[in-house]
């Protein structure tokens, strides 16, 4: 059966990518989007949409029954469910086809053998898959650690927990499972052990209904922050020509072993000493598959929709890869903070095009990241002949790009990049626990004499004359932020002028002094080394140490961007005197995003004593769980907070008046353990 037109139940960059692939076979494109999407990218593009009443994933994206009639009112004879969400969920895919709809995926009966993990370990050692041995967290002693807990639903590293210690166990079995229950609805979770120095590999998967199955090499996705994947390539580096051919083995054997047909993945925890362990299979298209469109020169989104309408894949064996691809995912989250995910108004978004370079997005520039669904902005895929050639194409892509907004890991994924650990493909899931305070130190690799104080300077000497009569900035879409102007410009402008600013998310505060004569050309001021060559309103040339050097400035309310050629900076201009009121109550545990608070503490409240480092409050924000810690041991003396509370940003959530620690408040525990 021919598709005509496709639902994606899905949204952001996955559904935008669908619906590219859609526009190139001549197929109409159905988007589905809840209240909190109504102006989303993936709405904008699609050629027809159904609103999902509501905000939350609970209430629209994960109603198969809404999707479903979704794709009946707007005519739409097949669903593609892209990844997380529905896409894994057997009884959505039932419930497709029952209405008579194509399923863009595996068979139902696929998805239900590996739907739960523990399931799907015991069916892949009947074939003859290698696996690692389940533990028992009733049974588990000493010598069992560490473990990692992980959800039997689901991926993307929700529910996921490694326990080192013995006590922490029946804390984070049920941290795990609220976590699984909430993105996943399954609250189940197993142990298995944690393989230090483990690489994570994985191989992409193709069945038709026509007995062939591909095996599209192989793609290391070891750089990960709380067990969701950062930064993959393909083909997975270091790997001897025995091992990849017995992943490649596995991988067909563990889609064979289910009747599987479309797109998979198998992935598998390689040691250190080379020995591969099956973790599961995603039933679905990865975040990562662009890296193996690049390499094997194929569309896969393209392959999915030939195989659900019963076509046979182009040859019994898959094309040749050719060179090496690398992806990042960018995030509105800030690395040097826990990775607490940020929200807000993406300004700008450009990220340079070119030969071998690929952005996959679901925003542009106006848009705003809200607190319901996952931070991730775009991801950047870079393709050359070497795997040097495509990490160097990548780190200067990420590095030249302009992204205003909220706080993002892009200079993490640079510095990553360019780590020598990277560089030399030592690669393992335990590289940020190693490397993150190096990675994330301010001005880690910058000089903060030159790059930091001239890229202020840049928006200071931004004079009345270069102004004047033009926009500092225009919104990038319809009721985008008005334009700014920076600095209180006194009446004797010959005299030096000093300015102040913030540098973000770094806090270092920097103060510039310049002067404009009567040429009407600000010139710095206590600043040897540097001069002013050209000021427009958007852009400033300095001479910095006898080197031009050229400076993007964007201003947003009290907030400048300023873009260099090798750095980006963000600055919040300071006000001359500080206001007393912006200061809080010492020991204010304050949110440090917006979202929900899911629980506390059991026995949290005021009077109560704890320990300094105690969670005290957990916060739901952008799909994932976030503690709030006692600052110190002391007393709590204000608690304003309450599961089910919806909390802004910098919202009190209790104060911890600090004094001689006491009996500390007990931390929850499964009712089964307690």
């Amino acid at each position: 059966m021919a598709i005509t037109t496709l639902l994606v139940a899905n949204r952001g960059e996955i559904a935008c990518r669908i619906f590219r692939t859609c526009r190139d076979l001549g197929i109409t494109t159905v988007a589905v989007y809840s209240d909190a999407d109504a102006d989303a990218l993936h709405v904008r593009e699609a050629d027809l949409a159904v609103r999902l009443p509501g905000a939350a994933p609970a209430d629209t994206y994960l109603r198969g029954d809404l999707v479903v009639a979704a794709a009946r009112a707007a005519g739409a004879d097949a669903v593609h469910p892209g990844y997380g969400f529905l896409s894994e969920n057997a009884a959505f895919a039932a419930a497709v086809q029952d209405a008579g709809l194509v399923w863009v995926g595996p068979p139902v009966k696929a998805i239900e053998l590996m739907a739960s993990k523990t399931r799907a370990k015991e069916l892949m050692a009947g074939a003859g898959v290698p696996l690692l041995a389940p533990v028992d967290p009733a049974t588990a002693g000493p010598d069992d650690l560490p473990l990692l807990l992980k959800a039997a639903a689901g991926g993307g590293g929700r529910g996921m927990r490694i326990v080192r210690e013995l006590d922490a166990l029946p804390g984070e079995l049920l941290a795990a499972a609220a976590e699984a229950a909430s993105a996943f609805g399954d609250g189940e979770v197993f142990a298995e052990p944690y393989v230090e120095r483990g690489r994570h590999v994985e191989v992409q998967v193709m069945a038709d209904a026509h007995d062939t199955v591909w095996a599209l090499g192989t793609r290391d996705c070891s750089l990960q922050r709380r067990h969701q994947k950062v930064i993959e390539e393909a083909p997975a580096p270091g790997l001897d020509e025995a091992l990849r051919t017995r992943l490649h083995e596995a991988a067909v054997a563990a889609a064979r072993a289910v009747g599987y047909r479309g797109a998979g993945t198998v992935e598998f925890l390689v040691s250190a000493e080379g020995r591969p362990y099956f973790l599961e299979m995603n039933t679905r298209l990865q975040v990562e598959h662009p890296v193996t469109e690049a390499v094997f020169g194929l569309d896969l989104v393209t392959l999915q929709l030939r195989v659900a309408e019963g076509e046979p894949l182009p040859s019994p064996e898959p094309p040749q890869p050719s060179g090496h691809a690398v992806e990042a995912r960018l995030y509105a989250e800030d690395p040097a903070r826990d990775w607490q995910p940020q929200t807000g108004a993406l300004l700008t978004l450009e990220v340079p095009e070119g030969p071998g370079l690929r952005l996959d997005t679901g925003y542009t520039g106006g848009d705003t990241i809200g607190v319901h669904y996952d931070p991730m902005i775009a991801k950047v895929i870079a393709h050359a002949p070497t795997r040097t050639e495509a990490v160097r194409l990548l780190a200067r892509a990420l590095e030249r790009a302009r992204v205003h907004g909220p706080v993002t890991n892009r200079d993490l994924l640079v510095r990553s990049l360019r780590h020598p650990d990277f560089a030399a493909a030592r690669l393992d899931t335990g590289f940020y626990d190693r490397h993150l305070a190096d990675l994330t130190a301010p001005g880690a690799d910058r000089d903060p004499a030159t790059a930091a104080l001239a890229a202020t300077l840049a928006e200071a000497v931004r004079g009345p004359e270069a102004v004047r009569g033009a926009e500092a900035v225009r919104p990038t879409r319809p009721g985008g932020p008005a334009p700014a102007r920076f600095g209180a410009w006194r009446n004797v402008p010959s005299q030096p002028q000093r300015k102040r600013y913030r540098s973000e998310p770094d806090g270092t505060e920097h103060e510039v002094a310049y002067r404009t004569p009567r040429t009407g050309t600000p010139e710095p001021y206590e600043t040897t080394g540097t001069r002013v060559l050209t000021v427009t309103p958007d852009r400033v040339t300095l001479e910095v140490d006898g080197v031009a050097r050229h400076f993007a400035i964007t201003a947003h309310a009290d907030r400048v961007h300023v873009d260099a050629a090798d750095a980006s900076y963000t600055f919040t201009a300071l006000p001359r005197f500080t206001d007393p009121a912006t200061h809080t109550v010492p020991g204010s545990l304050l949110a440090p995003m917006p979202g929900t608070v899911v629980r506390l503490a059991e026995g949290l409240a005021a009077g109560v004593t704890v320990e300094a480092g105690q969670p005290l409050i957990w916060l739901e924000a952008m799909k994932m769980e976030h503690r709030i810690l006692a600052p110190a041991s002391g007393t709590l003396t204000a608690l304003h907070a309450a599961p089910g509370h919806q909390v802004e940003v910098g919202a009190l959530l209790a104060v911890v008046q600090e004094g001689p620690a006491a009996t500390p408040v007990p931390v929850p525990v499964p009712e089964e353990t307690a």
